[in-house]
């Protein structure tokens, strides 16, 4: 007699799953509003508005699921949940019935519930890792990389100068980060982070005196130094989960480059 073994469904792997989408949400709604460049006539009208960020979250949202391995079953749902509350939201809007507000902000709050409603009819699947799960490999493999391009789309569109004081949020985050994962033991590894946090602190001082120019110069061999810096604790996965550690390096170098790029054209 065969015994079939399922998984046992975690609340906490459900929970993570749900704020792991709610998130690739958020990231789509930042990275790729941008890339949707519409005429004036219509950009500002709150159905197209409406549409535009449920895509931007759907988007997303379906992306990292096929990153985690979910059926064209689930994807399809969880794509639903995103636009259905705008959707019904817009018919009265249409009819003059509610405001612009109330359509947006109604759509964000109830997407919530309807995300959970598609998760609990699928519990088995989100709470657990599925027996199907595929790995997956190439271009999909490497998505903070490509999510790190989107995002830093516009720096390489049009390069600026950074404050200063940016080049402290750097070793500040890897510091909070690490707090808050209890990722900072053993000792030497907070060290580490301490003495990156102390190095930066030198680099801003000698960046302040160091004029316009040159002050620039220097962030952005600081955004590059860190990096490399994410680079290493990718390798090694350290403090950091590694795809941040991988989106970090990405965004990092290319902000870098851009700013030490006006510094020398000026």
């Amino acid at each position: 007699m065969t015994t079939l073994v399922t998984p046992r469904v975690s609340r906490r792997t459900f929970v993570r799953h749900f704020v792991e989408m709610v998130l690739a949400m958020a990231v789509g709604m930042v990275v790729l509003d941008p890339l949707w460049p519409l005429p004036p006539a219509i950009a500002g009208r709150t159905d197209v508005s409406a549409l535009v960020t449920a895509t931007d979250m759907a988007i997303a949202m379906a992306v990292w699921m096929w990153h985690r391995g979910h059926g064209r079953a689930a994807v399809a749902e969880m794509t639903a949940a995103a636009y259905v509350p705008f959707l019904l939201l817009l018919v009265p809007w249409w009819a003059g019935l509610v405001t612009d507000g109330a359509v947006l902000l109604g759509g964000h709050l109830l997407m919530l519930p309807a995300m959970l409603l598609a998760m609990l009819r699928r519990a088995g699947e989100y709470g657990a890792r599925r027996p199907g799960h595929v790995e997956r490999h190439g271009l999909l493999a490497r998505w903070p990389s490509v999510l790190a391009l989107l995002a830093t789309a516009d720096n390489l569109l049009d390069p600026r100068p950074l404050p200063l004081a940016a080049m402290m949020i750097l070793p500040l985050g890897y510091l909070a980060i690490g707090a808050a994962r209890r990722t900072l033991r053993p000792r030497p590894v907070l060290l580490a982070q301490l003495g990156a946090l102390a190095g930066y602190l030198v680099l801003l001082g000698a960046a302040a005196a160091a004029g316009a120019r040159w002050g620039q110069i220097l962030v952005g061999i600081g955004w590059i130094l860190h990096a490399g810096w994410d680079a290493w604790h990718h390798r090694r996965d350290l403090v950091v989960p590694r795809p941040f550690a991988e989106w970090c390096a990405v965004v990092d170098l290319i902000i870098g480059v851009s700013v030490i790029a006006v510094a020398v054209s000026r």
